[in-house]
């Protein structure tokens, strides 16, 4: 069984630059590459699930998505780190789609593709979406400010809440 992190993408690893469909406009966030080195030094695994509405608006070609995790998966690489996979949702913000964060379907394909261990993996991200897709694949969650205020009620607090990557990688390792 494998201690899996699943990361949402925009604003939690790359700047959110709201429906990016240029290849060439990824940008970090500060400390991406040395918290996810620390982390995989401590034996997690990676996964990103993104939702990507901008494909069912329009805004997003598919052919630029997969070229865009094409990329940060190069990125990584050339820093030692590997991403399993990337899961993304291709649906309107008004479809429940099982698949569509605040919904678990694709920590639920990762935890399966990958022999994921639910006591000792994550869901890590900046919205209260990514908070409740975790908490329903009985995940630890962690959010990283930025895109939201915090969740304020006691039914979606995450387990870890950072101002910064760094400070993150560094709960996270700690608490597990």
């Amino acid at each position: 069984m494998r201690k899996l992190i699943f990361f949402d993408r925009d604003g939690t690893l790359i700047i959110d630059k709201i429906y990016l469909n240029d290849p060439k406009g990824i940008e970090y966030l500060p400390g991406v590459f040395e918290g996810l080195k620390k982390l995989r030094d401590h034996g997690f695994s990676f996964v990103v699930v993104t939702n990507q509405s901008g494909i069912a608006r329009g805004l997003v070609s598919i052919e630029n998505l997969n070229q865009i995790h094409h990329n940060i998966r190069q990125d990584m690489a050339l820093h030692g780190i590997d991403i399993l996979n990337f899961y993304y949702a291709p649906y309107s913000v008004s479809s429940n789609h099982w698949m569509r964060k605040p919904n678990p379907g694709m920590i639920e394909l990762g935890i399966k593709d990958y022999r994921g261990d639910r006591k000792k993996s994550w869901m890590v991200g900046d919205r209260l979406t990514d908070i409740q897709a975790g908490q329903k694949s009985q995940l630890r969650t962690a959010f990283l400010f930025g895109t939201e205020g915090a969740p304020q009620d006691s039914q979606n607090k995450p387990d870890i809440l950072a101002s910064s990557f760094g400070e993150l990688c560094d709960q996270i390792i700690v608490q597990t």
